[in-house]
C-alpha cells in the first residue's frame, strides 16, 4: 500500500476513535440547548461542540499556544474546578474557574513558576508510570498552585498516551475524586492523544509531500540542464542577444523549480515555468519542436500542486519527442469543466508501452516516466483517487495525459 494511503487510512481510524470517545463522554454532561430535547442530546451536543473547539487548538499537536486555548474547553467538558495540561517535562496550560486578583509582573512570574513546579510534582508519577493517579491536595499545594477555591480537594492525573509513549498528562482538579471523574478524565486524555496522533499524521503527510516535491526537483534532468547550457553557449558568438535571453530564461526556470516555499501554485505560474522550459528546448530542437497552446483564461487562477505540470511536459519532450524522427508536435490545453479545471498534455512521439506504464505507476519499477508516477501519487494524495492522471498511449501512437483539479480548494494557498 502506498505511503499516502497508509497515512489516510490511519488518519480515518484515529478520527473514528476520537469521535467514539467524545460521544461516550457526552452522556456524562448536560447543558441547556433549546433545539435539543433530551438531556442526552443536549449533553452530546455540548461535548461535541467543546471537542471541536479544543480539537482546532490542538491541530498542531501538544504545544503551549494551542494547549492554553484548548484547556478552557477541556475543563468545561470535565466540569472541574481547574485543569492543567503537561507534556513530558513542562506545564503547557492552566485553566481555573476561580477568579484571580491581578499581581505585579514579578509576583505573577514567581507564581507561574511555583504552579508549574507543583503541577509537575503531581504529574510525575503518571508521566513516569503511565497510570492514572489520584492525589489529595493540602493547603501548601493549593497555595503553590495559586488556587483560591478551598473546596478543591483532589486532582486526577491521567496519562496522554500515543502508541507506547506517554507524551503528557491531563490533570483535573476537583472537589471529590469520584469514579466517574476518573473515567471522564481518562477519556479526555485519550481524546487529546487522538488529536496528537492526527497532528503527527498531518506532519507525516506534509513531509511526504515535501519529499515527493524534492524527488520531482531531482528529476529535472541533468541531461536537460547540460543541453540547455550547450544551446546557450552555441549562441554566444553568433547571437549574443539570444544567448543573454536564454540565460535569463534558464535562471527564471531554475529559480521557480527550486523555490522553497509552498506546496501549491497557480496554473498560470506553472504555465510560465513551462513556457521557459520550452523556450530552452526550442533553442536546441529548432523547428523540430512545434508547440500548440489552448488555454482558457478562466482557469488560470486555479490552484494546483507545485511542479505537477512541468514533469508531464518534460516527459513528453524527453521520452516522447526526442526519440522521434522529424518534427514533433506538443499540445498543451487547459479547459473549464464547470467545477473542474482540466489540463491535457498531448504529444505525437514514440508513445509508451501500457504494461510498462502500469508497472511504473504502481511503483513496481523505476526508470523512465517515474515523474508521471510522482505526479499521479501527489494528485491522488491531495484530491483523492478519482483525480489521478488519465493516460492514453501506445507504442508509436503518441501520449495523451489528462489531469483534473477542483477550481475551488479551500485551505490550499498558492
Amino acid at each position: 500500500m502506498p505511503d499516502s494511503a497508509i497515512v489516510l487510512t490511519a488518519a480515518a481510524a484515529v478520527v473514528l476513535a476520537s469521535l467514539a470517545l467524545v460521544v461516550a463522554l457526552g452522556h456524562k454532561l448536560s447543558r441547556s440547548h433549546p433545539e435539543l430535547g433530551t438531556d442526552a442530546e443536549r449533553a452530546t451536543y455540548t461535548t461535541l461542540h467543546l471537542a471541536t473547539v479544543a480539537g482546532g487548538h490542538l491541530r498542531n499537536g501538544l504545544e503551549p499556544a494551542g494547549a492554553a486555548k484548548a484547556a478552557k474547553a477541556l475543563r468545561s467538558m470535565l466540569h472541574c474546578g481547574a485543569l492543567a495540561l503537561t507534556d513530558e517535562s513542562r506545564l503547557l496550560a492552566w485553566d481555573a474557574s476561580s477568579p484571580r486578583r491581578a499581581a505585579p509582573d514579578g509576583v505573577r512570574a514567581d507564581r507561574r513558576t511555583d504552579r508549574a513546579d507543583a503541577v509537575l510534582r503531581l504529574a510525575r508519577a503518571t508521566l513516569s508510570g503511565g497510570r492514572t493517579r489520584v492525589s489529595v491536595l493540602d493547603a501548601g499545594m493549593l497555595a503553590a498552585l495559586g488556587v483560591a477555591d478551598p473546596e478543591l480537594k483532589a486532582v486526577v492525573a491521567s496519562p496522554i498516551r500515543v502508541d507506547a509513549r506517554v507524551v503528557g498528562a491531563v490533570l483535573a482538579f476537583t472537589k471529590a475524586p469520584s469514579a466517574g471523574m476518573v473515567r471522564a478524565a481518562n477519556e479526555v486524555a485519550a481524546w487529546v492523544a487522538a488529536q496528537i496522533q492526527l497532528a503527527e499524521l498531518g506532519a507525516s503527510r506534509t513531509l511526504l509531500m515535501e519529499a515527493e516535491v524534492r524527488a520531482l526537483r531531482a528529476q529535472i534532468s541533468p541531461h536537460f540542464i547540460y543541453n540547455s547550457l550547450n544551446a546557450i553557449a552555441s549562441f554566444i558568438n553568433t547571437d549574443p542577444a539570444r544567448a543573454r535571453e536564454l540565460v535569463v530564461e534558464f535562471a527564471d526556470f531554475t529559480r521557480y523549480s527550486f523555490r522553497r516555499h509552498g506546496d501549491f501554485t497557480t496554473l498560470a505560474e506553472e504555465l510560465r515555468c513551462i513556457d521557459r522550459y520550452l523556450l530552452l528546448e526550442r533553442a536546441r530542437f529548432g523547428d523540430r519542436l512545434q508547440v500548440n497552446l489552448q488555454i482558457a483564461p478562466e482557469v488560470l487562477a486555479t490552484v494546483i500542486p507545485f511542479l505537477s505540470l512541468q514533469p508531464l511536459v518534460e516527459n513528453a519532450v524527453r521520452h516522447g519527442l526526442e526519440a522521434k524522427e522529424g518534427v514533433g508536435h506538443l499540445k498543451i490545453a487547459a479547459r473549464d469543466r464547470g467545477s473542474m479545471a482540466e489540463v491535457s498534455i498531448e504529444d505525437d512521439g514514440v508513445g509508451i508501452d501500457p504494461d510498462q506504464l502500469r508497472a511504473v505507476l504502481a511503483g513496481h519499477r523505476d526508470g523512465d516516466h517515474v515523474g508521471l508516477r510522482n505526479v499521479d501519487a501527489r494528485l491522488r494524495q491531495v484530491y483523492g483517487d478519482d483525480f489521478g492522471l488519465v493516460i492514453d498511449t501506445a507504442p508509436g501512437a503518441g501520449t495523451l495525459i489528462t489531469m483534473r483539479v477542483p477550481k475551488s480548494q479551500p485551505g490550499h494557498d498558492a
